[in-house]
């Protein structure tokens, strides 16, 4: 068992030991304005209930617990408990700012705001909703932290999730490569269309009624920093190299691109095969319950609370993708029809 002065190097990760606080390196800490002074004297109060601290093993430096490490200095002690991360120090860091926001004094908006743009910098590849998790930020503030660091940080085509993929953010490549094949091979099902490709089926979807309504695979390019959810897709033709026969057949007039929503679901309201069965009533029923337009959404968002806004987020994320199937499965079905 190896010893570097008192701390025992060769130790699991979670076990406990007393380390000397006079071995121990100031923290890097994500708090801007340092040690509260007053947090520090009532932690000393109940100090013997404390967790251990989190100390970088590698430099002794402290990870989490330098407001404990004060409290046990008010109390002139010479020891504290301390468990041990071994990661590299950027690493080390991102544990400090995640165990800072789990429990102890709150960091401020601007220290979240400060350790997710360090946080960007040494992992630019990390996507805003990993650095989220990680800051207590939401999502779209660690985008606009990294709009404002753009300038600093490397253009990449990459992030990497919280599964710990790494997801292209420009996919024109594999939806052209998606269109080729719909082209030279419409009998493929999507599913492997999408194989592939080596694209999602929902985006594979896309790229099926991209082409039905005539357009590119892909949508056009965003101008640098602008927000993509202002750029509306291309209406440029699909290219003029691939004759009438070989496109995906159109659609019939009935889903004009040209009518919305709402124009739709009065045009099934009075359709006779719907209104004159149980089950198209109810169907009908069912649809009606569940639509939603721009207007019906607006009015209820700012009724979100701050805390939860990820959370109906997500929520919304997977209705959507339950929509997304449904859809699916009704274009193969007309498909399926139609051929």
């Amino acid at each position: 068992m190896e010893t570097s002065g008192d701390v025992i190097t060769d130790l699991p990760a979670h076990f406990t030991q007393p380390v000397r606080i006079s071995t121990l390196a100031a923290a890097d800490t994500p708090r801007l304005d340092g040690i509260d002074e007053a947090h520090a004297l009532r932690l000393s109060e109940v100090f013997a209930s404390l967790p251990p601290i989190l100390v970088h093993r590698p430099t002794l430096r402290v990870i989490d617990g330098m407001h404990r490490v004060r409290a046990a200095t008010l109390l002139g002690l010479d020891l504290i408990d301390a468990q041990f991360f071994d990661g590299a120090p950027d690493e080390a860091f991102i544990q400090s700012v995640a165990r800072n926001i789990a429990h102890g004094l709150p960091l401020s908006i601007a220290d979240r705001r400060a350790a997710a743009a360090r946080i960007l910098g040494a992992f630019p590849t990390m996507s805003d909703r990993s650095i989220a998790v990680y800051t207590g930020l939401d999502a779209k503030s660690v985008a606009d932290v990294r709009r404002r660091s753009t300038a600093e940080l490397p253009r990449l085509n990459v992030r990497i999730g919280l599964d710990g993929k790494v997801h292209p953010l420009d996919r024109t490549r594999e939806r052209r490569h998606a269109a080729e094949l719909m082209s030279s091979r419409p009998e493929l099902p999507l599913r492997l269309v999408a194989q592939e490709a080596g694209l999602s089926l929902g985006t594979a979807h896309d790229v099926r009624q991209r082409l039905l309504r005539g357009e590119e695979p892909a949508p056009s390019p965003l101008p640098p920093l602008r927000n993509t959810a202002s750029t509306k897709p291309s209406a440029t033709p699909i290219s003029a190299r691939t004759s009438a026969a070989q496109r995906p057949r159109k659609v019939s007039a009935t889903t004009s691109a040209a009518r919305n929503a709402s124009d739709m679901l009065h045009m099934l309201a009075g359709d006779p095969s719907l209104r004159s069965s149980d089950a198209g009533r109810n169907f009908f029923r069912w649809l009606h319950a569940h639509f939603y337009t721009d207007d019906a959404w607006r009015r209820q968002i700012d009724a979100v609370p701050p805390h939860h806004l990820e959370t109906v987020a997500e929520i919304a994320m997977k209705c959507s993708d339950t929509w997304r199937r449904f859809a699916q499965e009704l274009s193969a079905r007309s498909a399926g029809h139609n051929s």
